[in-house]
């Protein structure tokens, strides 16, 4: 059942990653065949999520470009908080919102959306925790599952996960033109 074969999605993924935003999306993507790549600041190092999961990063963010993906993920936790500090992390999400490719984040991972100037008139939902910083940037917050604003895709916690990954393999799914 292959829906998303040669579609190649981008993963951030940083020390104090929120384990289950990152693993979960992940091996969904895989699951219906999509390519991943999991991009940190250096390419080959061993990450450790919030809850001590381990996860190699595949590609170092300043060697990717966002042309050659379909989409990008950014998972929650800590890290994006740290990640935003990294221009080459805004530049690749600002590459993805101009060439309208699907950017879903989860949690506090539109931190890094906030930081890369990409989320002003754009319907979201984050971590409530995020809610003000979302709205100071111009963002319309929803407390919902999932919401859906044409390329942008967010969810708020782990619990909404299966909605996330359903809406991003729709996304693609459309974006593709391919029926399940």
């Amino acid at each position: 059942m292959p829906v998303l074969k040669n579609l190649k999605i981008a993963m951030f993924v940083g020390d104090e990653y929120e384990d289950l935003e990152l693993q979960y999306p992940k091996y969904r993507m895989r699951e219906v065949a999509a390519e991943v790549v999991i991009a940190g600041i250096e390419e080959g190092v061993k990450y450790v999520g919030k809850y001590g999961y381990p996860q190699v990063s595949d590609a170092a963010v300043k060697n990717l470009s966002a042309v050659d993906f379909d989409g990008l993920i950014v998972p929650g936790g800590w890290m994006p908080d740290k990640l935003r500090r990294y221009e080459e992390v805004l530049k690749f999400v600002r590459d993805f919102e101009k060439q309208e490719k699907m950017i879903a984040s989860i949690c506090h991972g539109a931190w890094i959306n906030i930081s890369a100037d990409v989320v002003k008139g754009y319907r979201y939902t984050s971590t409530p925790g995020i809610k003000d910083d979302m709205t100071n940037a111009g963002a319309e917050w929803e407390d919902a599952e999932v919401v859906v604003d044409r390329h942008h895709i967010s969810s708020r916690r782990p619990d909404d996960l299966p909605q996330f990954c359903r809406a991003i393999i729709d996304y693609l799914v459309k974006q593709k033109k391919t029926v399940i």
